[in-house]
């Protein structure tokens, strides 16, 4: 009687486990929200730029007589607060010339606040405890979008002695938060498209299809199509049927999960000797050797000098060079199997000793010889 209740409890424990399993395995996955991988098409951020004066200074200015433009962007300030300084032999070091650059984000309104960055354009020391005047910042077509004015903060400072200096961070660069307010907003209306588009921001045809296919699962087989391994074309037609106008269109898409699949590939930075090498990095069967060569050139010079009450003779400099050779000997071939992963890779190459600036040279030797089966991309 009770042979069927132990058959049930033990088919529930074996689900459980199998749906335990399944879990593991999903989330083992490196799974992306579409959001993080894409940009929806028109949602983007403006440039401006513009140029001001930031005032206040201690004497850490720009010097009016090598700076020109600062000298005639403040006698022409001044002229339009009416004040005439025209032909006045100007001495102050309390006024900086600065470039403003700050970006208008998507969909910013009359009246909103950006964060502004501000940067020396003249000879001034430091920016710290000066005030960016009025200054109107301009997009690519010419137009005024935004204004901005404020305290300017910096994260640096500079102090000198007459024996040291001493500078932390660049106390010529500087930040106002909320320093701009918009003024202009960029015409883009997003309830008119019928159709709008994803751009990836690595584009691969696997990653694109994987995306079209997530998001036709959600919304409908006719949702969605990748174009090209940089776009997919999404039809609102498909989600209006549903009653979802575009932006809760957009905000199901922006939520689906995809698995990004990006191309093996090696980058090497020779300025730093920073090596990235991605998940999918493969070799065939190879036989690496790696030693070193070091030759060390000590020179140290010797005086020699004529003996006491000598009559002839003369103080000269006598070389002396020290040469030493030490070649590694004990370096020996070291064999990585076909087909390695990663990990494999990097510890064959650890276990030889290999540096970061060899192992720069193993790769690209590795890839001359035809058994690393990813691309090497130099910085």
């Amino acid at each position: 009687m009770h042979a069927i209740p132990d058959i049930v409890r033990r088919f529930g424990l074996i689900l459980a486990a199998a749906l335990v399993l399944v879990g593991l395995a999903s989330a083992a996955e490196a799974r992306s929200r579409i959001k993080d991988i894409v940009d929806f098409e028109g949602v983007r951020d403006n440039l401006l730029v513009g140029y001001g004066l930031v005032v206040g200074l201690e004497g850490t200015g720009d010097n009016l007589g090598s700076a020109v433009f600062t000298r005639e962007s403040v006698v022409g300030m001044l002229a339009r607060l009416g004040v005439n300084t025209r032909g006045a032999n100007l001495q102050t070091k309390n006024v900086a010339a600065v470039m403003v650059t700050g970006l208008l984000p998507p969909f910013s309104r009359q009246g909103s606040r950006v964060d502004v960055t501000v940067s020396a354009l003249g000879d001034a020391k430091s920016l710290q405890g000066g005030t960016l005047l009025v200054t109107p910042l301009i997009g690519a077509d010419g137009e005024v979008y935004a204004v901005g004015q404020g305290a300017v903060a910096i994260g640096g400072f500079s102090a000198a002695g007459q024996g040291e200096t001493i500078t932390k961070g660049v106390p010529t660069s500087g930040r106002i938060a909320s320093g701009a307010i918009v003024e202009r907003e960029v015409p883009f209306e997003l309830a008119d498209l019928e159709t709008f588009r994803l751009a990836l921001r690595n584009p691969d045809f696997t990653t694109a299809r994987r995306i079209a296919a997530a998001v036709n699962k959600k919304l409908g087989p006719a949702a969605a199509e990748a174009l090209d391994p940089g776009t997919v074309a999404i039809n609102i037609a498909a989600a209006n049927a549903r009653g979802m106008n575009i932006v809760a269109v957009m905000g199901e898409i922006e939520q689906l999960e995809v698995t990004p699949d990006l191309p093996a590939r090696v980058v090497i930075d020779e300025q730093t000797g920073v090596i990235v090498m991605g998940e999918k990095v493969r070799i065939s069967t190879v036989a690496i050797a790696q030693g070193n060569l070091n030759i060390r050139v000590t020179e140290t010079p010797q005086v020699s000098q004529p003996n006491p009450f000598a009559n002839n003779g003369q103080t000269a400099i006598v070389p002396r060079t020290q040469i030493e050779v030490q070649e590694d000997t004990d370096r020996q071939l070291g064999i990585l199997d076909d087909g390695v992963s990663l990990q494999d890779l990097v510890n064959g190459l650890n276990a030889l000793g290999v540096g970061p600036r060899d192992m720069m040279s193993i790769l690209q030797a590795i890839k001359a010889a035809g058994a690393l089966h990813a691309e090497i991309q130099v910085m």
